[in-house]
C-alpha cells in the first residue's frame, strides 16, 4: 500500500542557493515505519531534482489521507 507525504524541504546544491526551499507531495511504496525513515522521502526527491541525497535536507512533512 502506498502512502502520500506533503513535504517541505530545503536543496543545498549550489544551483539552489537563491531559492532552495520548496514543497511538494511525495509518494512511498509503503507508509514511513519510523522518523529514521526520512531517508526515504529525501531519496525520492533528489532523484526527482537528479541530486545526490546529501543535497536534500527534509523540513517537515505530514501523512496525506
Amino acid at each position: 500500500m502506498s502512502a502520500k507525504y506533503y513535504t517541505q524541504f530545503r536543496l543545498t546544491d549550489a544551483y539552489y542557493r537563491g531559492g532552495n526551499e520548496f514543497s511538494g507531495v511525495v509518494e512511498l511504496n509503503k507508509p514511513m515505519d519510523k522518523e529514521s525513515d526520512v531517508a526515504d522521502i529525501e531519496a525520492v526527491l533528489a532523484r526527482n531534482f537528479d541530486l545526490q541525497r546529501s543535497s536534500v535536507k527534509l523540513v517537515s512533512w505530514s501523512r496525506l489521507h
